[in-house]
């Protein structure tokens, strides 16, 4: 399959000691995980490229992920973490941004106290340079985060920016609202992507397909084909069915799409976003 993308996959290392969500009892996962480990389940869902996404709230990490991109031809992006709220932020974000392989960057929003954070006066001079450093926006949410993240969204028009997991909606209780409702203002009010990822964690355990249906047709109808793109979210995936199963769903419940609408959301409109070609180095 041409120019097919993994837009939501993780590396780490524990020994780093700055994951301090990813404890003993995190499971399978409290282990290093690199590229070795991820190339045999690309090749099996026949994936060429990958965008590698922060895991830590460390610029020591983003240089660390920087790395591997570099020497790992299949990381087409890295998004990476800095201090948006630093006063030197849009200095750090420049010397960050002087690796090509920097295309955006992911405050950890889901774990600040403040639903609004974003929303402060001190972001806006990392803000605007994101935007100058052709920087997209992460937005790792949760549903809480819905109403200001669109408020947000329409402070900041010329950021791009992408929701990640789908905003995590509440599979497990069923209780799709006020996620439904506020997802689809947001699809409506804004040009904002989302990634189709991180939603079998959000699951029950014994998830099925038709658990996940209903979630990934509201996405669909919401962001429509040219603004999902599919994700991993590896190797927090294994915590629930593994990369396998989940892609596999995932296309099964988007085999009534045409096969040009797929490509875009298992590759195109990811490359598209994160400003890479599908096959390797930059447009």
């Amino acid at each position: 399959m041409s120019g097919t993308v993994d837009a939501h996959q993780h590396f780490w290392s524990l020994p780093r000691g700055d994951y301090g969500w990813l404890t003993p009892e995190s499971g399978s996962i409290y282990r290093d995980f690199g590229p070795r480990d991820l190339e045999p389940l690309l090749d099996e869902a026949g994936i060429e490229r990958t965008v590698l996404v922060q895991a830590a709230p460390t610029e020591g990490e983003t240089r660390y992920l920087l790395d591997i991109a570099a020497a790992t031809p299949w990381v087409a992006a890295v998004v990476g973490w800095a201090d948006l709220a630093a006063r030197n932020a849009p200095d750090r974000l420049a010397t960050l941004a002087a690796n090509p392989l920097l295309r955006g960057l992911r405050p950890m929003l889901q774990d600040l106290p403040d639903p609004e954070w974003m929303l402060g006066c001190e972001l806006r001079p990392a803000l605007a340079a994101m935007v100058e450093l052709g920087l997209r926006f992460d937005a790792l949410v949760k549903p809480q985060h819905l109403r200001p993240l669109l408020t947000f969204v329409e402070r900041n028009p010329d950021l791009a920016v992408v929701i990640d997991h789908g905003a995590k909606p509440a599979l497990r209780s069923g209780m799709l609202d006020p996620w439904a409702r506020e997802i689809r203002e947001i699809a409506r009010s804004t040009t904002v992507c989302c990634k189709l990822s991180g939603l079998v964690t959000e699951a029950k355990p014994d998830w099925g397909t038709d658990d996940l249906r209903v979630c990934i047709s509201q996405l669909l109808d919401c962001f429509a084909p040219d603004r999902l793109m599919w994700g991993s979210d590896w190797p927090v995936v294994e915590l629930a069915g593994g990369y396998r199963r989940w892609h596999e769903v995932a296309r099964a419940c988007l085999s009534t799409l045409s096969a040009a609408e797929r490509e875009r959301i298992f590759g195109g409109n990811a490359a598209r976003f994160y400003g890479f070609a599908p096959g390797g180095g930059l447009p």
